[in-house]
């Protein structure tokens, strides 16, 4: 039984935890910079479409929403479009990921132990790593997952018309961000029915959220519909070509690797203290579109395990409580610090894996020592590098080329003459170092 705290002793307690939970989200957005300025790796290829699009502000693009993209262009305005510039924003979305996490464990009662635990978890899980590596929509996706996660177990606690209109503000975010999103509100209607929250239905505020999501997200649809639904046309090509090669059994065994192996021991008791625990039952809504999001992404049979990987720190949060309160005293301490401690370690050993920390003749070597081939779920051939890595090479040296030939050419043919290019990732490079070697315009019908 938890001891009972004099108010000063609450209020002592409480800002220990804050200042615990601040100094973890400081920490992992201080080494995603700082890694991202010593790894020597280069831009990402992805990197330059995004920049590409930020330069052609829209309400929509072929494979994704726009809010990433003008997210972008708010911060290269600001900071510019260098390649620690463009790294910022993941790792704040990144750190912020964890301060939500910390704050979910202390949401559901959980203490110091519990925040530390879930902390290492979420930190050091090599998606979290992978993701705050390069500019794109994932790193926002994952800490709007930790956000709705934690208005709805606000709303779970203490239902107000304030708390479900901002639910409706952060669902709607996500999707602009992100269609798989979708998944999300699938998941959010299914656990609202099965759990006490669905006494709220007689209510106007849920329908009232519900309808500030599809308001914010309906600028996307519009630009679809105005141009002949092309995302739905690459959703479908992605599934039938791209990631053809994917199965099921890719997706569990991804889930296990990227969100660390060791890490099954605490988000499976979360889910457990979700669903089934006298004292977790009560949030069980949030183990239900755990549930529906996996179902809907497993039944799919071409979904890479990063599609389900923002679900984790809400159970992470979970289980770091449900552990705690059974980890407290004699061996269960020291199997609580075991966990910490083998967390961490094992965290570290699959970072290399999963960001550019490693020179790469380290990094090869590294990998040959632990046995390590490299997948791609675009089935391209692959030698030392994955193409994680490998994207992050040559695109300066391609630019160079291409302005050499340009150059020889007279006058009257350059006036005449753009560089046609097989993707957007030669297209987006070409136009990134267009002032840097005086390029013409680069073009690619690739999205």
């Amino acid at each position: 039984m938890q001891a009972v705290l004099r108010p000063g002793q609450r209020r002592a307690t409480l800002s220990q935890n804050n200042s615990l939970i601040l100094g973890m989200g400081l920490a992992l957005f201080l080494f995603q910079l700082l890694a991202n300025v010593a790894d020597g790796y280069g831009i990402f290829r992805d990197e330059f479409y995004y920049l590409a699009c930020s330069q052609r502000l829209a309400w929509g693009y072929v494979d994704h929403p726009p809010l990433s993209v003008f997210l972008l262009a708010l911060q290269s305005s600001l900071l510019g479009d260098s390649l620690v510039a463009l790294r910022v924003l993941p790792a704040l979305f990144l750190a912020g990921t964890v301060l939500l996490s910390g704050a979910m464990v202390q949401q559901l009662g959980g203490g110091w132990r519990a925040i530390l635990l879930a902390g290492v978890a979420v930190m050091g899980a090599p998606i979290m790593l992978a993701m705050g590596s390069f500019y794109s929509m994932n790193s926002l996706d994952i800490f709007l997952w930790a956000a709705v996660a934690y208005q709805l177990i606000r709303l779970i606690q203490a239902p107000s018309p304030g708390k479900w209109l901002l639910l409706g503000v952060l669902l709607g975010l996500g999707l602009l961000n992100k269609v798989g999103f979708l998944w999300l509100g699938a998941g959010l209607a299914v656990g609202i029915l099965l759990s006490p929250l669905r006494q709220q239905l007689r209510t106007p505020y849920p329908y009232l959220a519900a309808a500030l999501s599809m308001l914010i997200f309906l600028p996307f649809v519009l630009w679809n519909a105005a141009h002949d639904f092309p995302h739905l046309e690459f959703m479908h090509n992605a599934v039938t070509y791209k990631y053809a090669g994917i199965t099921r059994a890719d997706f569990l065994g991804g889930l296990l690797l990227q969100l660390n192996p060791l890490a099954v021991l605490i988000w499976l008791p979360g889910l457990y203290y979700l669903l089934v625990h006298p004292l977790g039952r009560q949030y069980r809504l949030l183990g239900v579109v755990f549930l529906v999001v996996f179902l809907i992404l497993l039944l799919n049979g071409r979904s890479k395990s990063e599609y389900l990987a923002p679900a984790f720190p809400m159970l992470l949060a979970a289980g770091a409580v449900w552990l705690e309160a059974r980890l407290r005293k004699g061996r269960g301490r020291m199997l609580y610090w075991a966990l910490v401690g083998g967390i961490a370690l094992s965290s570290l050993l699959l970072a290399p894996l999963a960001r550019p920390l490693l020179p790469v003749p380290t990094y090869i070597a590294y990998t040959s020592t632990l046995g390590v081939s490299q997948a791609n779920a675009e089935g391209k051939a692959l030698k030392e590098l994955p193409q994680f890595y490998a994207d992050r090479f040559g695109w300066q040296e391609l630019a160079q080329e291409v302005a050499g030939v340009y150059k020889a050419l007279s006058a009257e043919e350059q006036a005449l003459t753009s560089v046609f290019t097989q993707n957007y990732g030669e297209a987006g490079a070409l136009e990134y170092y267009a002032d840097t070697y005086s390029l013409p315009p680069a073009i690619s019908g690739h999205n």
